[in-house]
């Protein structure tokens, strides 16, 4: 078990934090949506059946499109823009794909290489793409859970307010709609534009998203 949890500590870690702070928005966003329904003279709901709800859904799902948008943009991203000093950033004489050589695939791979990195053909070109479409597949699903969610929540305050229920699409170009996506993405890209560009000038002994203490800002994709 020790070793299990050496081995595997960034996972366990992020994912105890995960479900903890998932559990507490569930908890004070129970107690935030009965105080508003007691405040309109509405009744108030189990927790159950809060977290089951479109409420609950939405403040979940419009987070989670902007965190699978931001990776799936950094990793297209990296792939040719370079950031000089940077260790975010490939070497400034590594833009693009890289070679076959360089990426150890097909007949440069090993024994040790996964297996869809030696077949070739189509299984190669999937797996040398895969982190980019799962990571995008997640966040169109979720940017599609939070159109949902985020409609059936707009309708039942529309219907509080005595006015006419709107369909997916008008949700989708509703104000709503858009500012609990742009609130999210716009901090987003302010978080890893700014670790790009404060880790070129600052350093974090040890971690391997920072350069090593000692070496020079100019130097580009250089990790402890």
């Amino acid at each position: 078990m020790p070793g299990f949890i050496r081995n595997n500590g960034l996972g366990l870690f992020f994912g105890l934090f995960f479900l903890v702070t998932l559990v507490a928005q569930a908890l004070v966003g129970h107690a935030d949506f009965n105080h508003s329904q007691v405040a309109h003279h509405g009744e108030a709901v189990t927790l159950a059946r809060y977290v089951t709800s479109s409420e609950y859904g939405v403040d979940v799902l419009e987070n989670w499109q902007s965190e699978y948008l931001q990776f799936t943009l950094f990793i297209l991203a990296t792939v040719w823009l370079l950031q000089r000093g940077s260790p975010e950033s490939k070497p400034l004489d590594q833009p693009g794909g890289e070679s076959d050589k360089d990426q150890r695939i097909g007949p440069y791979s090993d024994a040790q290489s996964p297996k869809w990195a030696r077949v070739g053909g189509l299984r190669t070109r999937i797996y040398s793409n895969s982190l980019v479409l799962v990571m995008g597949s997640i966040w169109i699903a979720s940017w599609g859970g939070q159109a949902i969610t985020g409609r059936i929540a707009y309708n039942a305050d529309q219907l509080d307010h005595q006015e006419a229920a709107v369909s997916l699409t008008q949700y989708l170009g509703s104000s709503d709609f858009w500012n609990r996506t742009l609130q999210n993405w716009q901090s987003e890209f302010l978080a890893v534009g700014s670790m790009a560009v404060l880790a070129i000038y600052l350093r974090q002994r040890g971690s391997p998203e920072s350069k090593p203490v000692g070496t020079p800002h100019e130097a580009t994709g250089i990790e402890s």
